[in-house]
């Protein structure tokens, strides 16, 4: 889901809180794994965001990068995802952060994993599973 697109509708009843924390969520990991993009020869693109940059940082910038990802666990948790969607959340950050540590090769793996993309993915789609069985 973009960026730019608007919360799914059949999040509906979401409140008002739950909406603004996905906004949230969807803001940052833009911001830390798709904000850049760069044009390839030829035509292509590549997208980063500022989780690889701060991997260039030894040590501190893969961990200052790992607590912004445990915070989109901590607000997943928060808003009442499954033990096991927070289980595959923290999985995703420690293969993020394991890495991301190991020198020039972790700064491209950070680059393409996008492992805060896929975090907000796994929590959009099990709000949009429950709220589905609400309304069902």
């Amino acid at each position: 889901m973009s960026l730019a697109s608007d919360i799914p509708s059949s999040l509906t009843p979401a409140t008002t809180a739950t909406v603004t924390a996905l906004r949230r969520l969807r803001w940052l990991s833009h911001l830390l794994d798709t904000a850049i993009t760069v044009p390839l020869p030829g035509g292509g693109r590549v997208r980063f965001g500022l989780d690889p940059i701060m991997g260039l940082l030894p040590g501190a910038g893969d961990a200052v990068a790992a607590a912004m990802a445990l915070y989109i666990v901590f607000e997943a948790y928060r808003l009442g995802a499954s033990g096991r969607t927070v289980v595959r959340m923290l999985a995703n950050v420690a293969i993020d952060f394991l890495g991301g540590l190991i020198p020039v090769i972790g700064d491209i793996f950070d680059a393409a994993w996008k492992c805060n993309v896929r975090n907000v993915r796994l929590l959009e789609k099990e709000l949009e599973q429950a709220s589905r069985a609400v309304a069902g």
